[in-house]
């Protein structure tokens, strides 16, 4: 992963939640699935040895939430959302119409709205990158994955809450 990452913007609740599951995960995590793949070790061949094949694929999806969780927690800009001054940036809750539908999400991390009912789009993804510094009333199209045009036109642009 190159140094130049982008910052994230993260509230001072998800960076602590997810410092704390990064430090869990990095000791006591790491020591339980440590004695689970030995105790499945210890039952013999391990070919047809179904739970130590398990959790061998835990420790590696452990293993790279762990590296997520650095390289997140390490490019995060803490703090409060963004005061909304009617521009799109990152922290920032848009309503937007969409190839002709209106939908109303966070422009950010998945992390920052844990628990919460707001769809979040990342500033890299091809939405989020279309509409990053519009103001409310502009309009622009990007290319979505499929090859499609879609318009987009910000209707409005509002200070994340937490909700």
């Amino acid at each position: 992963m190159s140094n130049d990452a982008p910052e994230t913007f993260l509230t001072q609740d998800a960076y602590d939640r997810l410092a704390t599951e990064l430090e869990h995960l990095s000791t006591t995590g790491r020591e339980e699935i440590a004695k689970r793949i030995e105790a499945a070790r210890e039952e013999g061949d391990l070919k047809e040895n179904g739970g130590y094949h398990a959790a061998k694929d835990e420790q590696g999806k452990q293993e790279a939430r762990i590296r997520t969780l650095q390289h997140l927690l390490k490019n995060a800009k803490v703090g409060e959302a963004p005061e909304s001054t009617g521009v799109v940036e990152s922290g920032t809750v848009v309503t937007a119409n969409i190839a002709g539908g209106e939908e109303t999400f966070l422009l950010g991390n998945r992390e920052i709205a844990s628990g919460s009912e707001l769809d979040v789009y990342s500033e890299a993804s091809p939405l989020g990158a279309a509409i990053l510094g519009l103001n409310e009333g502009d309009s622009t199209t990007y290319t979505a994955p499929n090859g499609r045009s879609i318009s987009v036109e910000i209707i409005k642009v509002t200070t994340y809450t937490g909700q």
